[in-house]
């Protein structure tokens, strides 16, 4: 991710809804687990990883960009500056590993998911976002660096190569779908902005909606997956 896309997520993160509601899904998803030694991977700023050190795990954030590492140290985190495809750490030695929106930005992403692998425990987890469907591409596809958009198949494909076993697996933005398609296809560059306070509580009640409803499986924004490592 370019510099001024660090810059711009880092000052939006706390109160966009859309960093909001996902870092719930985060939150909701780690509490499932005993906490223990976690690495969120492309952690930008680190707004990710002030979650799972709130929720008890021994956090570190990793991103191969020199100014994110930065931004993350200064929220008090702990972080690395490293590759997603060469991960300095031991092997099978991390209980969770978190990657939202990464993915997409690699070329190689099979090699980002076998870091993955080789960094976990037997029976540690990996909850991975991706955004999906290339009928969304846009400008702002491309102004945020990524290189393809996913859908299930290959999502799965890719995570179970790595000798990963997917338990779950789900859309995000399901509701809003139909705008965000809108909206996306009109741009001219990065959605990351600012949105009015009254718009953004009012999209951040449709995604807390979406929750209790039962539309996971129909086409939506992004893809969430949850993953283990067996034993």
């Amino acid at each position: 991710m370019r510099a001024e896309e660090i810059r711009r997520m880092t000052a939006l993160e706390d109160n966009h809804w859309w960093y909001r509601e996902r870092r719930a899904i985060l939150r909701a998803e780690v509490r499932r687990l005993r906490p223990g030694r976690a690495l969120d991977v492309g952690a930008a700023g680190g707004g990710n990883t002030l979650v799972l050190v709130e929720e008890g795990w021994e956090a570190t954030a990793t991103d191969c960009s020199e100014l994110a590492v930065e931004v993350a140290r200064g929220r008090g985190l702990r972080a690395v500056q490293a590759d997603a495809r060469d991960l300095p750490v031991e092997s099978g030695s991390v209980d969770l590993v978190t990657a939202l929106d990464v993915l997409e930005h690699i070329e190689e992403d099979y090699l980002a998911t076998e870091q993955i692998a080789r960094v976990l425990r037997p029976g540690g987890r990996a909850l991975i976002a991706v955004p999906c469907d290339m009928s969304l591409w846009s400008a702002h596809d491309y102004a945020v660096g990524h290189v393809r958009r996913y859908c299930r198949d290959s999502l799965t494909g890719v995570v179970e190569k790595a000798g990963l076993r997917v338990e779950r697996l789900w859309s995000w933005n399901v509701l809003l779908r139909p705008l965000i398609a809108r909206h996306r296809h009109s741009s001219t560059g990065s959605a990351l902005r600012p949105v009015p306070p009254l718009v953004n509580a009012g999209l951040s009640a449709v995604v807390r909606l979406e929750r209790c409803l039962p539309v996971g499986s129909l086409r939506g924004v992004t893809l969430f997956l949850r993953a283990r490592l067996e034993s």
